[in-house]
């Protein structure tokens, strides 16, 4: 179980819930297949897959959720067809034209018709709960994704005080001085070699720059003429890789041979130990990510974050 993304959402006032009164808070929510005339459908489903009955997994106060959603899969150009072919018959049986109104009355009964046998896509996304780190993480490659998944287990829950992270600078500044060397690099954090860099004026560009030395002259000389650094690739700790965006969303997530290290030395024969096991490594490696990335980058604003008394 390793996350390959990693979209954080920060509790803004104390949360704790426990594993059963969210395991009863979901099942409300569990997820049923589409019926025969439903397009699409969502909602929660084991971590575990088939191995798990629990829509909870919870290792070390850290709980597992998944969000499973299920859409039917109609091909537009079938439907367009046999759209066609109907509105064709009509005129030769009728002698007149079919507007465009009775053309979207036919798509939909095709469209119902077609139902039944349509194939079905299915994608799971998981996310964590760490009520004692503050956080919700969220298994996402974008941030859309992974606030849909926020919606759907706060509207599951009644409530869930989240919102993204804050800083106290703009990531886009940090990296910027991070590559042009005028804002040091801090010891934990090591320079990968890929990022982006945009042109902050309204018709700005952007370039790509992959398997170079971001130090070179090539970079240099973008951001001498203004580019800013908007996506940079680093390892934490030299134990974790990904790329960084600056909504602070970490994408394409690599856990080290340390850690993988620690999974092999487990003595666990079945699939759900392993399972176990590796979800612990990750949230704890996480936990020591995630704080220490938001001092980095030059400390998190929590102006909007209420505290424990």
């Amino acid at each position: 179980m390793w996350f390959r993304n990693a979209r954080v959402f920060r509790f803004t006032k104390p949360f704790d819930i426990t594993a059963e009164a969210l395991e009863e808070k979901l099942l409300a929510d569990a997820f049923k297949p589409c019926g025969p005339q439903e397009t699409y459908r969502q909602g929660w489903v084991p971590p575990l897959g088939k191995r798990g009955e629990q829509l909870v997994h919870s290792a070390g106060g850290y709980h597992l959720i998944a969000l499973r959603k299920e859409e039917k899969i109609i091909p537009g150009a079938v439907v367009k067809e046999l759209v066609e072919e109907r509105a064709e018959a009509i005129e030769a049986e009728q002698g007149r034209k079919v507007r465009k109104k009775e053309k979207d009355e036919i798509k939909e009964q095709v469209m119902l018709e077609m139902l039944p046998q349509a194939f079905s896509k299915n994608r799971r996304s998981f996310a964590y709960l760490a009520p004692q780190d503050g956080v919700l993480v969220v298994d996402a490659g974008s941030a859309k994704q992974a606030e849909d998944l926020a919606s759907t287990l706060r509207k599951s829950l009644g409530s869930l005080p989240v919102r993204p992270p804050a800083v106290e600078q703009a990531p886009a500044f940090t990296f910027t001085g991070w590559l042009n060397e005028t804002i040091d690099l801090p010891a934990a954090i090591t320079l990968g070699n890929e990022c982006e860099l945009k042109d902050p004026s309204e018709d700005g560009g952007v370039v790509r720059c992959k398997g170079l030395d971001l130090h070179c002259d090539e970079i240099r000389n973008h951001l001498a003429a203004g580019m800013q650094v908007t996506k940079l690739a680093v390892t934490w700790d030299d134990n974790v890789s990904f790329m960084l965006d600056e909504e602070l969303g970490i994408r394409r997530l690599k856990f080290g041979e340390t850690l993988q290290d620690q999974l092999d030395d487990v003595e666990a024969d079945d699939a759900i130990a392993r399972f176990d096991a590796a979800f612990t490594l990750m949230t704890l490696e996480l936990s020591r990510l995630i704080p220490g990335l938001l001092e980095a980058l030059g400390g998190e604003d929590r102006s909007a974050i209420i505290d424990e008394a």
